[in-house]
């Protein structure tokens, strides 16, 4: 068995191999379509999202996802290593009202037990040749997204005050220190950044 299948015990109805199950039930896009980077839905992953919003399945149960502090995706124990698979679950992630994660598809709802953030932001620059001036910050799961008044910025006291921004279907993105450093370095003298027609304190 693979280090993605894991051993046995999962509540899951979902077979002898969850993972492959619910990939098989996202038919993940070509990415050919246009994208409105700065108004349109994100793209978390550099492809259009899924439509999670249409999809509403019943529990499924557990079968031991989790992603840990670092950000890895892991199932059962053991890492999942294929970073296409990585970016097929977080395209299909979201927090629901109970304030937990799931991997959501048409069919199957599964827990996903997240220690600090599910995303990393791994680096911000400027958009070129754009007013008012706006941040991109590119995801470890290949999106970018900008940073404006619908991805709000805050600070995250359980990894030393480092940022973490807000994104659709209550997903956050916490700065990765490199990520974290080029974002001071973009700061004014007094520690402010400005994006998306709004004014950041990163001292705040």
């Amino acid at each position: 068995m693979s280090q993605e299948q894991g051993s046995t015990g999962s509540t899951s109805a979902l077979g002898s191999d969850p993972l492959a199950t619910l990939a098989a039930a996202v038919k993940p896009s070509a990415g050919r379509e246009s994208h409105d980077l700065l108004g349109g839905p994100d793209w978390i992953t550099g492809r259009p999202p899924p439509p999670l919003a249409k999809w509403n399945p019943s529990h499924c149960g557990d079968i031991g996802m989790e992603i840990r502090e670092d950000g890895s995706w892991w199932h059962q124990g053991a890492p999942i290593k294929r970073q296409e698979l990585v970016r097929l679950f977080a395209s299909i992630l979201r927090r629901e009202e109970d304030g937990e994660f799931y991997l959501v598809t048409p069919v199957e709802k599964v827990i996903v037990r997240v220690a600090l953030h599910p995303l990393r932001v791994i680096d911000a620059e400027p958009l070129q040749g754009h007013t008012p001036k706006t941040l991109i910050l590119t995801l470890n799961t290949g999106g970018q997204v900008p940073l404006d008044a619908r991805h709000p910025l805050a600070l995250e006291p359980r990894a030393a005050n480092a940022a973490f921004v807000a994104l659709d279907n209550g997903l956050t993105a916490l700065f990765t220190r490199a990520a974290w450093y080029r974002l001071a370095e973009l700061a004014d003298g007094n520690g402010v950044l400005e994006s998306g027609a709004c004014r950041i304190s990163l001292l705040d």
